[in-house]
């Protein structure tokens, strides 16, 4: 719990200084990703820690998964953050690292039992490490191309729209297949070794198949239509809100299989 509030101060930190940078129009941000690098490193070895107490990959309850979730956010930024260097980025990091810190807030709340517990049999499924990290990573890039359509909705200028809409694709068309990986491949394969189907509509599986179909919608409209703009802009950012919904939704206001 230490290092995962310490994360979290690292976080504000570094939102803290991304303020800064974003209204000094005349200089560089050059230290605030390093900040979300020791934040994800810390996590990361939180999970390395619990794992080896419970003597299994420590992401099979809520707080592990958004400890995770959060993490995969901080290095997804940081190896944004050395490769974009135009200053519309800085807003784009400091509003997906907002993102982070409320999902390491609710971790650390407590709806999120931190308890140290081995997890039940029908978690203790390498199938099961997979769906759950290949979904989040894939979550994470889809959290910066929600950032990225609300920046592309509001931009003033053609250059700036034009950028912010590329992050936006380019960020769904990473995460896009590492998320079908994950959410669906990996997780029917778990499900069936598991509970004997690969699909049985669960809520959180069926709202997993929502979300992608979503994100499939965006990226048909935005590679083979050819389409940009608000249709595009806003398919991005509701393919985000079913993504939070597939999570916290499922979790806590309705019950399956998924429901631990």
């Amino acid at each position: 719990m230490i290092m995962t509030s310490a994360a979290l101060m690292l976080q504000f930190l570094s939102a803290a200084v991304q303020v800064v940078f974003i209204f000094k129009s005349s200089r560089k941000d050059l230290f605030s990703h390093f900040l979300l690098l020791a934040s994800g490193l810390l996590l990361l070895a939180n999970l390395i820690i619990r794992s080896i107490q419970i003597n299994f990959v420590a992401v099979t309850n809520t707080f592990e998964s958004l400890v995770f979730f959060s993490a995969a956010i901080m290095f997804v930024l940081f190896f944004m953050r050395l490769r974009l260097k135009d200053k519309v980025y800085q807003l784009l990091i400091f509003g997906v690292t907002v993102i982070s810190i409320a999902l390491l807030a609710i971790a650390s709340s407590p709806i999120a039992p931190k308890e140290v517990l081995e997890p039940i049999p029908a978690l203790q499924s390498n199938w099961l490490v997979l769906h759950v990290t290949f979904a989040f990573i894939g979550e994470s890039f889809f959290a910066v191309s929600f950032v990225a359509a609300i920046m592309t909705l509001r931009a003033k200028d053609d250059e700036r729209k034009k950028l912010s809409d590329k992050i936006t694709y380019t960020s769904i068309a990473i995460g896009y297949p590492i998320f079908s990986a994950g959410a669906l491949v990996f997780g029917a394969i778990w499900a069936y070794y598991a509970w004997g189907r690969f699909w049985g509509w669960d809520p959180k599986e069926t709202w997993a198949l929502i979300t992608w179909l979503t994100y499939s919608v965006y990226l048909h409209l935005r590679f083979i239509k050819k389409m940009r703009g608000a249709v595009v802009s806003w398919a991005a950012i509701i393919g985000f809100l079913f993504t939070l919904f597939t999570f916290f939704g499922v979790n806590f206001l309705l019950s399956g299989l998924h429901s631990y």
